[in-house]
């Protein structure tokens, strides 16, 4: 399996409306932090995950979250 790119070594602190999204895995994405299609010919396939609520979520930068789209703080060991 590749490894992701890095885009960022912090979150996307985004305010999100209820909706499906999908969240860049790759990190080659134009429109971080979410999927473009860059993905295409590689071994990634984007995250779609879906919001109930509207509010500031921590969106994961780096691309290796344990939570998938979720920040949990794993940027800061990179």
């Amino acid at each position: 399996m590749q490894n992701p790119e890095i885009p960022q070594k912090f979150s996307y602190k985004l305010e999100l409306e209820p909706g499906k999204y999908s969240w860049c895995a790759c990190g080659k994405s134009t429109n971080q932090p979410f999927c473009d299609g860059s993905h295409k010919g590689s071994d990634f396939k984007p995250v779609v995950f879906e919001i109930t609520e509207k509010k500031i979520y921590s969106v994961c930068g780096c691309k290796h979250s344990a939570k998938g789209w979720q920040c949990d703080g794993t940027h800061k060991t990179l």
